[in-house]
């Protein structure tokens, strides 16, 4: 099986480190939607796709990279981190994979470190995110995801 992780990570790296831990549980291929080189998704028999949450929900980025790239009818996963709460979450990915006929396996979420807007001025909330539970819980729902295949 050739498993492959889009993501989009930035500010603390939190949603980074959790496609990383789950890349490593089954050798999956990191991509980095952010990059600019083009991407083939076709060989793929299990992607992911990661974000943190901004604004209530995925960045827009990943819900871009999503549509044009993603062959319909793959097999696909989404993983997100959060500051406090995870709003509606990866719900506008799953639309736009919904829309390309995927088959939806799962969702893994978690808390991450988060500085934004007010919470800078506190030192931040959910220091020490996503924790070494955190990173073994998503290496857990990938493995089950992995292995259900």
């Amino acid at each position: 099986m050739k498993a492959a992780i889009c993501y989009y990570s930035r500010h603390h790296g939190n949603t980074r480190k959790v496609a990383e831990a789950m890349a490593r549980a089954g050798e999956a291929d990191l991509i980095d939607v952010t990059a600019p080189a083009a991407v083939n998704l076709e060989p793929y028999d299990l992607i992911g796709f990661a974000s943190g949450i901004y604004g209530f929900t995925v960045h827009p980025s990943l819900v871009d990279f999503l549509r044009r790239n993603l062959p319909a009818g793959k097999r696909v996963f989404f993983a997100c981190t959060y500051g406090l709460a995870k709003g509606s979450g990866v719900k506008d990915a799953v639309q736009a994979a919904s829309e390309k006929g995927a088959r939806v396996l799962g969702e893994f979420s978690c808390r991450g470190y988060n500085t934004f807007g007010p919470f800078k001025l506190v030192g931040g909330s959910g220091k020490g995110r996503p924790s070494a539970e955190d990173l073994q819980a998503a290496q857990a729902f990938y493995r089950s995801i992995a292995g259900a295949l």
